[in-house]
């Protein structure tokens, strides 16, 4: 399409992101632009109206972020069909904007997408950020944030799409029909073998590839658990945690309950004081507050959950091929020798969410329930996104990409570090050399929200330990998390100057 005559001024006060996005949402809500329409390049946009590159894709990102356009592969960004959408007039009476409505009835607004949302941990807090409840002022989805520091955020810059293409090419080539096919309810055998040995070398798992269910996202292979460990379980979880596995107990299991933690991570103690027979955790690299459990306190669960026959630890390995100082943390599972750890990991930070490919590892003494009570559930994950995994990780790319992602969130870690140094004497760091996320806690008493708001009124916005939280915490001090993964350097140190001036 031609490009966009929008007329861009400094006199209202708005960025011109802003006004880019403002004009292009309106043009959708009116019916100007349609569904399936295309939009300008960025580059095309940016040079039509002699802004920067950049500045138009801020603009088609919170647009994208919104729900109002998608961005196609190789293709560019295109018009989302947008139905019911309506604008309240002034007078209060709902005023149809799109000719998509049902037997002419009006409803009220299309709610927005909030900032981020939809990006998952996975093992990571809600990526809508509920709970930490501005009480006052805009409310996110309001808000135009210059600068996300989302702990979900990973950077799809550097992905490889040219490898990527030309192994589906080669792989769509030939007529093979076997690929169309219903596929083993595991997942393929040729993907779960390639998974096992890259378990056993990167995290020292051991198992076979039977031991290994393939499925689309953690929240399937958790959902399994009700039919593998039964409903009559007490599953137990640290707080703060990831919530998502938190609800997903919830919804089947007898009783969830929180248990108290440390600097070493959940407390044993705590197990046997509420009865828990299962309990959720991430010893490589906790979620949100990146503990790293210590091997006495692995000895500890192993222990724990080997000493009755209906104790199982359910470990959560979300991000362990990040790590920027020593050697990489061996999983809980590597070092179980009674076959009590289920071990739950994901290509969706290593590679992109949106392969949707996750994985757990059984012991082999549950493997009789889910052959019993599972078995029939066919594979959620399309064996073609299978094959194209499996020759990715096969040929060397995915060790190659890997590496390279290390290096850009080394670089991204080591500048964020370097930022946050003029704030050090007034919040203190943590979480730092791993993972995709560091934690800044006031050295004095805070509120959370307010410095959410402080944050926020500078157009970044930052997350609350609060967020995460699965019950009250009771601290006087305030923490935040800092995400790098989706920011360049230059988002990084305009965010840190304007949170040190906000903070």
């Amino acid at each position: 399409m031609n490009d966009l005559a929008i007329h861009l001024t400094d006199e209202n006060g708005k960025h011109l992101y802003e006004q880019i996005y403002e004009y292009i949402a309106d043009e959708i809500r009116e019916g100007k632009l349609l569904s399936g329409e295309k939009l300008p390049s960025t580059r095309s946009l940016a040079e039509y109206l002699q802004v920067a590159r950049s500045t138009v894709e801020l603009a088609y990102d919170q647009l994208a972020s919104e729900g109002y356009i998608e961005s196609v592969p190789y293709r560019g960004y295109y018009i989302c069909r947008v139905e019911e959408l309506y604008r309240i007039g002034a007078s209060g009476s709902g005023e149809r904007e799109s000719a998509s409505g049902k037997n002419g009835q009006t409803t009220g607004p299309r709610e927005k997408k909030k900032p981020g949302q939809g990006a998952g941990k996975s093992g990571g807090m809600e990526a809508d950020g509920t709970g930490g409840g501005k009480k006052s002022g805009l409310s996110d989805r309001d808000r135009r944030f210059d600068i996300d520091f989302s702990p979900n955020a990973i950077d799809m810059n550097r992905f490889p799409f040219g490898t990527w293409r030309k192994i589906t090419r080669d792989i769509l080539s030939g007529d093979r029909k076997e690929l169309f096919a219903l596929g083993e309810p595991r997942g393929d055998l040729e993907l779960r073998r390639t998974v096992c040995r890259y378990l056993h070398a990167s995290r020292g798992v051991n198992a076979s590839p039977e031991q290994i269910i393939v499925g689309a996202g953690n929240d399937y292979l958790l959902l399994l658990l009700q039919y593998i460990l039964g409903r009559e379980i007490t599953a137990a979880f640290e707080n703060p945690s990831y919530r998502r596995a938190f609800r997903i107990f919830s919804s089947f299991a007898a009783r969830t309950v929180t248990v108290p933690s440390d600097e070493s991570g959940i407390r044993v103690d705590g197990l046997l004081s509420v009865g828990a027979n299962v309990a959720y955790v991430m010893p490589s690299r906790q979620f949100p507050t990146g503990t790293v459990m210590p091997i006495g306190r692995r000895t500890e669960l192993l222990r724990w959950a080997s000493s009755a026959e209906d104790r199982y630890l359910v470990e959560d390995d979300y991000d362990s091929e990040f790590r920027y100082r020593g050697k990489p943390i061996p999983s809980l599972q590597s070092a179980d020798t009674a076959g009590r750890v289920i071990y739950i990991g994901t290509f969706s930070k290593s590679v992109a969410p949106a392969i949707r490919i996750s994985f757990m590892v059984l012991p082999e003494g549950l493997m009789e329930a889910y052959e019993k009570n599972c078995s029939f559930f066919s594979s959620t994950v399309s064996r073609i996104d299978q094959t194209i995994l499996n020759e990715f990780i096969l040929s060397g790319a995915f060790e190659r990409h890997l590496n390279r992602m290390r290096k850009a969130y080394r670089e991204k870690h080591d500048l964020l570090l370097e930022c946050l140094q003029p704030l050090l004497d007034r919040y203190r760091l943590s979480g730092e050399y791993a993972g995709l996320h560091v934690l800044l806690t006031s050295r004095g008493p805070a509120r959370e929200e307010e410095l959410l708001e402080r944050a926020a009124a500078c157009g970044v916005r930052i997350y609350g330990l609060k967020e995460a939280a699965l019950a009250p915490l009771e601290t006087e001090c305030a923490t935040v998390l800092l995400g790098y993964g989706g920011l360049d350097g230059e988002k990084i140190r305009e965010g840190v100057y304007r949170l040190d001036r906000a903070l």
